[in-house]
């Protein structure tokens, strides 16, 4: 077969979750309504950390960052896949393509560096409480902020430069709602060993080096905890990591469930399914954990609803 080159492919097809012309209607609202949950509740944690002085922390600072990451990574997605199911339609043009898998790695990696440094602050918290004020001063809250866009955006431009070089046969389908490098690479006429080896190195360092943080941040916590004499003041302690530990295990539990089914099933249709939990399932249940167990953030919105009421 003739391969092309990537500039001179004008769309792809994404196939999406179901062909079925009747599902189509239920397919749109439903994931209208997670999106718009998702957008209404990240939004929710941002105004209220903003709105209220008692949560201007560097605790609440990282994560009013983290909602505005899974705001701008369940956007990457699901307004397109909307337009196309509304539209009939399963096309992507080349340059929508690229900016997905740009802003797809981009944001999947900031939230990924974010958790990893709330993780930081949860450690200097509980483990050092005396020295927090002095250790996680605004200038270094920033600092970990900005390196954590910056690491993000050096990550999504080594993909979207990867996926640049790539050539195409005449097969252009995605088995997916959205464009992922895997599947890109997939579908590619041109040897991909070089590709797959900087996925790997890539995945290696943006991805091991912040988990393994998280591991090492976590093992320090639960060591303090355990030398705590009393049960109440065990969880007490943990109280205060228990949302962070359950959005870290929601986000790295559904991302590795997803490419562990990508790579055992050779069913497209699961992985379009499995990439549903990490993408939008992810983001749209961050705030909730943590509205529901924060006591500041459920106070400093029962302010914003009394306001408006």
């Amino acid at each position: 077969m003739e391969a092309q080159n990537f500039t001179q492919v004008s769309e792809f097809l994404l196939i999406g979750l179901l062909d079925d012309p009747d599902l189509q209607p239920l397919l749109f609202g439903l994931f209208l309504s997670m999106y718009l949950v998702a957008m209404f509740g990240n939004l929710l944690i941002i105004l209220a950390v903003i709105s209220d002085s008692h949560l201007h922390t560097p605790m609440y600072l990282f994560l009013s960052n983290l909602s505005l990451a899974d705001i701008g990574f369940i956007t990457t997605p699901v307004p397109k896949m909307l337009v196309n199911i509304q539209a009939h339609s399963k096309s992507i043009t080349y340059a929508n393509c690229l900016t997905q898998v740009s802003f797809f790695f981009f944001l999947g990696c900031l939230d990924n560096l974010l958790l990893t440094v709330m993780a930081y602050d949860r450690l200097v918290a509980i483990c050092h409480p005396l020295h927090y004020p002095v250790i996680m001063k605004p200038c270094l809250c920033g600092l970990l902020v900005l390196l954590s866009f910056f690491s993000s955006f050096l990550d999504s431009q080594i993909h979207s430069l990867m996926v640049l070089q790539l050539t195409f046969c005449t097969s252009v389908e995605i088995p997916n709602f959205f464009c992922d490098v895997p599947q890109l690479l997939h579908l590619a006429c041109s040897d991909t060993s070089t590709n797959k080896i900087i996925i790997y190195f890539t995945c290696a360092i943006f991805g091991g080096i912040p988990a393994s943080g998280i591991l090492y941040s976590y093992t320090r916590i639960v060591s303090t905890i355990l030398r705590v004499p009393s049960a109440d003041g065990k969880y007490k302690i943990f109280s205060t990591c228990g949302s962070h530990l359950a959005v870290v295990c929601l986000f790295y539990g559904t991302a590795l469930g997803a490419y562990l089914s990508s790579a055992i099933s050779q069913s497209p249709g699961k992985d379009a399914v499995a990439s549903v939990m990490y993408t939008i399932v992810t983001p749209m249940f961050n705030p909730f954990i943590y509205s529901l167990r924060n006591k500041d953030i459920k106070r400093a919105l029962w302010k914003i609803i009394s306001r408006i009421a």
